[in-house]
């Protein structure tokens, strides 16, 4: 991402472009390999100028992380309408867009454990956390859930990041693949919970009452009664 020609600008809208730049940068690369001299080039300014928004790459990543995970928490907003299977496969699409888009800058998003990551950096990343979690409690009708279905809430939350960061390691299996496997994954995380957790138990029983023979969920349904029955 390049200006071409040099204009001034307000300190907001600077500081909003150095952003995009490092944004960008990091898509394509990890953040460690990204320079201020880089970030200075793309933009069409000089280093100092760099510094002069921002006392350092430190700080210019922290707000970069901040902007990147406020996009990555938006993509887990969806209606409360139509089978929770749709709506979950839904989310997952848009994920995953995120995923492919931004690559490397993911990867570092989520491991917090680049030599320019901190503390505020790492407690960004577990408010996308919590937000993707707080959205799939919404989207059950669950407010005060018990430790057994809060766990697996959690659980998947963090298998989907898991497997994000598998794929973006040689997307050697099929993105589409990926994105329905998470969704029956919610389903079976549920599932084995609801064996032993009868709050977990009624919430599956009432999930898979709404779902439909060719969703998401009655489509695993279907496969696994066939499995069984063989």
């Amino acid at each position: 991402m390049t200006t071409g020609v040099r204009r001034r600008m307000g300190v907001q809208e600077r500081r909003e472009q150095l952003i995009a730049v490092a944004l960008e940068l990091f898509s394509s690369r990890s953040p460690d390999e990204v320079s201020i001299d880089d970030i200075a080039g793309a933009a069409g300014i000089s280093r100092p100028l760099v510094y002069h928004y921002f006392p350092g790459k430190h700080s210019l990543y922290e707000a970069a992380v901040r902007v990147a995970a406020d996009e990555l928490s938006a993509r887990f907003t969806e209606p409360h309408e139509g089978p929770l299977g749709d709506r979950l496969l839904r989310v997952m699409r848009r994920y995953f867009d995120f995923v492919s888009d931004h690559g490397p800058g993911f990867a570092a998003l989520l491991h917090g454990g680049t030599t320019v990551g901190s503390a505020r950096a790492t407690a960004t990343i577990d408010d996308v956390r919590r937000a993707a979690y707080e959205q799939l409690l919404a989207h059950l009708e669950v407010s005060d859930p018990g430790p057994r279905l809060a766990l697996v809430i959690r659980s998947w939350v963090g298998l989907a990041e898991t497997t994000a960061l598998t794929w973006l390691d040689g997307r050697s299996i099929p993105r589409a693949e990926l994105e329905l496997q998470l969704v029956h994954d919610f389903l079976a995380l549920s599932a084995v919970t609801a064996a032993t957790d009868e709050e977990t138990a009624e919430l599956v029983r009432r999930v898979i009452a709404q779902e439909p023979a060719d969703g998401p969920f009655g489509e695993l349904t279907s496969r696994l009664t066939e499995l069984l029955a063989r």
